[in-house]
């Protein structure tokens, strides 16, 4: 197969998850194309990929840990024009791909779609009306006009891939609201994730380990202090930071000696195996991650952002972790990464999930499906 993935710069999960794939394409000696955009296509390239610019699409604004809808829809309308929807038109034209997989890049699909080409959807969030939910009068109408535009793609899309594991284990299944029309178009994959534990090699840190790992917005810089300042009261509990690349870990003063400060990396897998423990924000690629290599999770959700909030719900409500808030106190994050690390049965669980992850195989289980899909003709 000849392979383009379109990919969200919003987040880094949806760049990882497409790494995940790309790797797998690669391997089985098809041919893999990336459109990206922003820290997503830098980091593509970092990789060694072949990747190409394509125009940026949602963005997400927020202030003090607060996830700000307005100022989002107005930064997202700002990315929109013909002009840059030709250019996607232009890139599938010169690729000619047998295949069109878009992580959240909705444009991308109408590109695809466009040109006649078999697309297929890589999502976890699928209730975005949420997001508009006790909003102004303007802001409800809006709500239902893009509600309106994302279920025509769940609709004529020629498939939804969701990276998670299949229901009843499903860490997103709160921001499902499938019409039944589409339901068998639905496949879930199980996590999408560039290495399996069994492939890592861990990463030599001090036990108990907390690994504290924040994505690129520099809003969420209030966790790191929170946490540093928990990581005082206890130096028998040992911390490393992996910063997103919107902050400049030489921003804190006084870091206690049980914390590491390792910058931005693009391969934390050896530190997950390291730890015993993630403090991550809500978002579902690092979540998946952590849970993957049967690690407990601390999430502190961006609040008003439906989908972490979410997501971090479900990892409370199933014994994987706890939600957390932008407003506990040092004490507060202390006593629940004590309660997590004495309590065995959160790395039980945990663990059960580590195995079902390497079972599942999530890049493999893509491949194959798609392999069949194209090989069977089973495309609109």
């Amino acid at each position: 197969m000849k392979v383009l993935l379109f990919i969200c710069g919003e987040g880094l999960g949806h760049t990882s998850r497409c790494l995940a794939l790309g790797k797998e394409f690669l391997t089985a000696r098809h041919e893999v194309y990336f459109g990206a955009y922003g820290y997503s296509k830098k980091l593509v390239e970092k990789t060694g990929y072949q990747v190409y610019e394509i125009p940026p699409e949602i963005k997400l604004v927020g202030e003090s840990g607060i996830f700000d809808i307005k100022k989002s829809i107005k930064e997202t309308l700002k990315n929109t024009s013909p002009s840059k929807f030709r250019k996607l038109l232009r890139l599938i034209e010169e690729l000619k791909p047998d295949i069109v997989l878009s992580d959240g890049y909705y444009t991308g699909i109408l590109a695809a779609q466009t040109k006649k080409i078999p697309v297929y959807f890589i999502g976890h969030q699928f209730n975005m009306v949420e997001f508009f939910q006790k909003q102004d009068f303007l802001m409800t109408v809006a709500g239902k006009l893009i509600k309106s535009f994302y279920n025509y793609i769940f609709r004529s899309v020629d498939g939804i891939i969701v990276p998670d594991f299949p229901p009843p284990y499903s860490v997103n299944r709160k921001n499902f609201n499938f019409k039944k029309s589409i339901n068998n178009t639905i496949f879930f994959s199980g996590p999408l994730i560039r290495y399996k534990y069994s492939e890592v090699e861990s990463k030599t840190l001090q036990r108990p380990n907390v690994l504290s790992t924040v994505g690129a917005f520099g809003y969420r810089a209030t966790i790191f202090r929170n946490v540093l300042e928990a990581a005082k009261l206890d130096q028998s509990i040992y911390y490393t930071f992996i910063s997103g690349p919107g902050i400049d870990p030489n921003q804190f003063s006084k870091i206690p000696k049980n914390v590491e400060f390792t910058g931005f990396t693009e391969n934390p897998f050896p530190y997950y195996k390291g730890s015993d423990l993630v403090i991550t924000a809500g978002g579902h690629g690092t979540i998946l991650e952590s849970l993957s290599f049967g690690l407990p999770v601390l999430s502190f959700p961006d609040k008003k952002h439906i989908e972490q909030e979410n997501n971090a719900t479900v990892l409370e409500e199933e014994g994987y972790g706890k939600k957390m808030s932008y407003l506990a106190e040092p004490e507060t994050i202390l006593a629940c990464i004590r309660g997590i690390l004495e309590k065995e049965e959160y790395c039980k669980k945990t663990r059960r999930l580590r195995e079902l992850a390497e079972e599942l195989d999530g890049p493999a289980t893509v491949r194959t499906f798609l392999e069949e899909r194209l090989k069977e003709g089973l495309v609109k």
